[in-house]
């Protein structure tokens, strides 16, 4: 990476850690795009040159969360079901205790600031069809081993994308009413785990 392109990525962390701690401060809906470019000491101009729309500072990493489910499956040994390539994900990222699944310090506030306003909400949801249907599309390109009954790829990437999408709001409710990140680990897991496995098996069932 040249100095140029670190450089820019620097200004848009600065930029995106500015306008989160203001979010976590006031609320979404409260902030302005000015507030954060006065905050993070660019111009207005500069932060819609990195961030579209507002609600891109708060997701500021929504291309990849709408990228993640398709390139598990894309990306999967051959002949492994999809299922289970998402299924393993999910119980890697929870042993691991990766950020993106909101087991943070400090992520019960991030998501009061979701519930707390209409805008993010819309735009979580819209995030969630976008992954569902980047999924579909890798489902279609990277098809399941045979199965005994053939599943559209759009029918079977609602299945998926469900079970994920029902698995984080478990971990975000129990974040929420205040339990420990080992106590969300030890119940989420075998959860899912039987969630995706019954999935699993219910596509290749003979």
């Amino acid at each position: 990476m040249g100095l140029r392109e670190i450089k820019k990525q620097q200004t848009r962390t600065a930029i995106a850690d500015a306008a989160v701690g203001l979010f976590l401060e006031h609320g979404f809906d409260r902030v302005t795009v000015a507030d954060v470019a006065r905050h993070a000491g660019v111009s207005t101009n500069t932060v819609f040159n990195y961030f579209p729309a507002k609600e891109d500072l708060f997701f500021d990493r929504q291309a990849e969360a709408e990228g993640h489910l398709a390139a598990l499956v894309r990306d999967r040994a051959p002949g492994t079901c999809p299922v289970e390539a998402v299924r393993d994900a999910l119980l890697a990222a929870l042993e691991d205790n990766e950020p993106m699944l909101g087991l943070q310090p400090g992520s019960a506030g991030f998501w009061q600031v979701v519930l707390d306003s209409p805008a993010l909400r819309a735009r979580e949801r819209e995030i969630g069809e976008n992954a569902e249907a980047a999924l579909a599309t890798a489902l279609t390109e990277h098809p399941p081993p045979p199965a005994a009954a053939p599943v559209p790829a759009a029918l079977l990437a609602g299945a998926i994308a469900g079970t994920y999408r029902a698995a984080l709001r478990e971990i975000r409710r129990a974040v929420m009413s205040g339990e420990s990140p080992a106590r969300v680990r030890d119940t989420i897991a075998p959860a899912a785990h039987g969630a995706f496995t019954a999935l699993c098996h219910g596509l290749h069932a003979g």
